[in-house]
């Protein structure tokens, strides 16, 4: 089995928000990856795995990074592949890394989640998957729908919460 995604984190203490996307794409039966790379500490080797993900036939990379979160953009750089980048709340309750992954200058586009919205990120990597894969496409389809089965029990089950003045 080879990977089609690869997610890449600054560190591994990003490993509890980023492996929410591995979950996700686990569940979706999609072979993906997890490396840990530094834009600051490890420039070669994010270089190399940037230039080398699309020959290894990677086809969406998910990067997360907080504070500086450098990591997302500069992959974006060096590929042409889509990047996916997920801000981690490290300090300025992740604001600074939001900014930092979706203030991308013209010609290097990252795709920007919410700060820790890992989930998200695997998600928006089946939707780009899915748009040549009609397997895939129809687990969109299923995961949609089971979304809103969710809501539709929700509500049943609030229809049974009392209150005195609860109208419904």
């Amino acid at each position: 089995m080879k990977p089609i995604v690869s997610i890449i984190m600054g560190s591994t203490s990003d490993l509890q928000i980023m492996e929410k996307a591995a979950a996700f794409l686990n569940e979706m039966e999609i072979p993906f990856e997890i490396n840990a790379l530094s834009a600051h500490r490890t420039p070669d080797a994010v270089e190399k795995f940037a230039k080398e993900a699309s020959d290894r036939g990677i086809k969406v990379i998910i990067a997360g990074a907080g504070m500086a979160a450098h990591l997302p953009g500069v992959i974006a750089a060096m590929t042409t592949l889509p990047v996916i980048g997920v801000p981690i709340k490290a300090s300025l309750d992740g604001m600074d890394a939001l900014l930092a992954i979706a203030q991308m200058p013209p010609g290097i586009p990252v795709a920007t989640v919410a700060i820790n919205g890992a989930q998200n990120a695997g998600i928006l990597a089946l939707q780009m998957l899915a748009l040549g894969d009609e397997k895939l496409a129809a687990k969109m389809v299923q995961f949609k729908e089971d979304l809103k089965q969710k809501i539709v029990k929700a509500n049943q089950e609030l229809a049974t919460v009392k209150y005195d003045f609860k109208t419904n």
